[in-house]
């Protein structure tokens, strides 16, 4: 399975790295700040959730396959800023090392490679840095490249994986609806059991999703009100869209 990587390993990595500092840098503004777009949660919540995920895609990419049992015994003793900063090193090493092109565990049917890994903690670390800047009221711009691509990578596989059912749902979805941002365009088809995602603006849809890319991809991943982003069509289908995104990236 080829790998599905939407820009260059370098540029990932350039993102992660620098994301990943902008999240520790507003995260020393205090721990103890609740994060508004993920109720029940602090910023350490953020910092430690984070952390854990570096460590847990380290052994993804040693074994090619799930860790278990996860979490290691006795991780939430750790230092939350410690933790983090070891999370993050080992993460990097590890891709360095993996490159792009081994074969390993991931939850795209379209790329099981370790180039997905590159792609995912860049995209993961974006939106938890916004988290914690939502949290101390200090969010920055998220580059405008990395945005569009995260609206494609939610789009598919995190919406439009082989997982799609709404019998779970509170969100029924039986309609065609696009998503355009600085010229590019996606037309999600869904009804009860599937969900197709393609490129472009052909054929007609009931709602339009639309903005600028930043915008358009945080209210889509829920960090955002409606007021960040531009619709026609059916607000009925644009809210459960948005709402079944959410049920997806929880």
């Amino acid at each position: 399975m080829g790998t599905d990587m939407g820009l260059s390993a370098e540029y990932y990595l350039e993102q992660l790295t620098a994301e990943a500092a902008r999240l520790r840098e507003v995260a020393q503004l205090g721990l103890e700040a609740p994060v508004p777009s993920c109720p029940g949660w602090t910023v350490e919540t953020v910092v430690r959730h984070v952390a854990q995920v570096y460590l847990h895609k380290v052994e993804v990419l040693k074994l090619g396959a799930l860790p278990k049992p996860w979490p290691p015994e006795g991780i939430d003793e750790h230092d939350a800023f410690e933790l983090y900063d070891e999370g993050l090193a080992a993460v990097i090493a590890a891709l360095k090392q993996a490159g792009t092109t081994q074969q390993t565990w991931t939850f795209s049917p379209k790329d099981t490679t370790t180039g997905f890994w590159y792609r995912r903690m860049a995209l993961e670390t974006v939106v938890h840095r916004i988290d914690a800047e939502l949290a101390h009221d200090v969010v920055t711009p998220i580059a405008a490249e990395l945005a569009l691509d995260g609206i494609d990578e939610l789009l598919y596989p995190s919406l439009g994986g082989p997982w799609w059912d709404e019998s779970w749902t509170k969100y029924p979805i039986d309609a065609t609806l696009r998503i355009t941002a600085e010229g590019r365009s996606w037309t999600v088809g869904a009804d009860a059991t599937s969900v197709t995602v393609t490129q472009g603006s052909e054929g007609d849809s009931a709602a339009e999703i639309y903005g600028d890319p930043g915008s358009v991809y945080l209210w889509l991943f829920g960090r955002t009100g409606n007021e960040a982003i531009q619709t026609v069509g059916s607000e009925d289908v644009v809210q459960a869209f948005r709402g079944r995104l959410t049920e997806a990236t929880q």
